[in-house]
């Protein structure tokens, strides 16, 4: 089927007003040159879209489905013509990656002025998705690089590991944990917790981790960031599980314990993902070797867990 742009837009005007009159004026159309769009779209649907009433239409099933994917396309239609806008203006290149929560928060705020300073003529997109997404949306085509932590189905993928985080627990210096070197997870769900905000990566890892144990976190509050989580852990609200990084950074400020975890799932391999058939454009390439130069000097996977355990 191949459907006209101008027609998606009044077929969704007509499903905005409910009725094919005052969509077709907002359109500049006719009454009968629109009533004939929509009859042309019913026909390439092979379905009817709209229930025609006295007092106007009503969206069938099939309409309310077709409405949805009517407006993905003008969306799409409306940012590719943004984009080509950007082209003409002298942008070179535009970066879309999907990252997961300890990227977008911690350490890609930290590389990407370099990239953009290096490359003045490239856009990014940076967007915070869950780790399966962002591999589905690398291999679909919706990102250019994904960056995810852990475990994800990496058919169809290039995988680069530039990095082994490690999840930490944190408490206040005058929780009853804190005189702890070490503790495992299970032994701390009895005391409530901060936890980030829902849809992000660590908290569907959480709570993934305490869903196969049986358990539920017993969650205070959510927060958008790990300072934020930092802050509220010192003030004695409830504890939390961060990235080691947002822990030492606190630990002094926020009055903090650092407490580690004996479980083994707190290891997470860091890759940043591309699709395994196309060549990556010079400035795609630029971040992943910024990503590996960040961390040279790190420990790599195995060796990273025998010399922090």
């Amino acid at each position: 089927m191949q459907f006209d742009l101008t027609d998606l837009r009044l077929f969704v005007r007509t499903a905005e007003e409910g009725a094919l009159t005052r969509a077709a004026a907002r359109q500049h159309l006719s009454l009968a040159a629109a009533s004939a769009r929509i009859k042309a779209l019913e026909h390439q649907a092979g379905v009817a879209l709209f229930h025609r009433e006295a007092r106007g239409v009503r969206m069938t099933p099939a309409g309310e489905a077709f409405l949805h994917h009517a407006r993905g396309v003008l969306r799409q239609a409306e940012q590719l013509r943004s984009e080509l806008q950007e082209y003409g203006g002298g942008l070179r290149g535009h970066l879309r990656v999907f990252a997961n929560t300890t990227a977008v928060m911690d350490f890609l705020p930290e590389l990407l002025p370099a990239l953009l300073a290096a490359h003045p003529r490239v856009n990014i997109d940076l967007q915070e998705k869950p780790n399966a997404e962002i591999a589905r949306g690398v291999r679909d085509g919706r990102a250019d690089l994904g960056i995810v932590a852990g475990e994800v189905d990496l058919s169809g993928l290039r995988a680069v590991h530039f990095s082994t985080d490690r999840l930490v627990l944190v408490v206040a210096r005058g929780h009853p944990l804190a005189r702890r070197r070490s503790a495992a997870f299970a032994d701390t769900l009895e005391h409530d917790y901060i936890g980030m905000h829902t849809g992000s990566t660590l908290q569907a890892y959480m709570n993934h981790i305490t869903e196969q144990m049986g358990r539920t976190l017993k969650l205070r509050i959510q927060l958008t960031s790990f300072d934020a989580m930092c802050r509220m852990i010192g003030a004695g609200v409830g504890i939390g599980v961060v990235p080691e990084s947002a822990a030492r950074r606190n630990l002094v400020a926020m009055k903090l314990a650092q407490i580690e975890l004996t479980d083994d799932w707190k290891w997470r391999e860091r890759r940043v993902l591309s699709r395994a058939s196309d060549p990556l454009p010079a400035y795609a390439q630029a971040l992943i070797d910024l990503l590996c130069a960040r961390y040279q000097h790190e420990p790599r996977g195995r060796d990273a867990r025998r010399r922090k355990a």
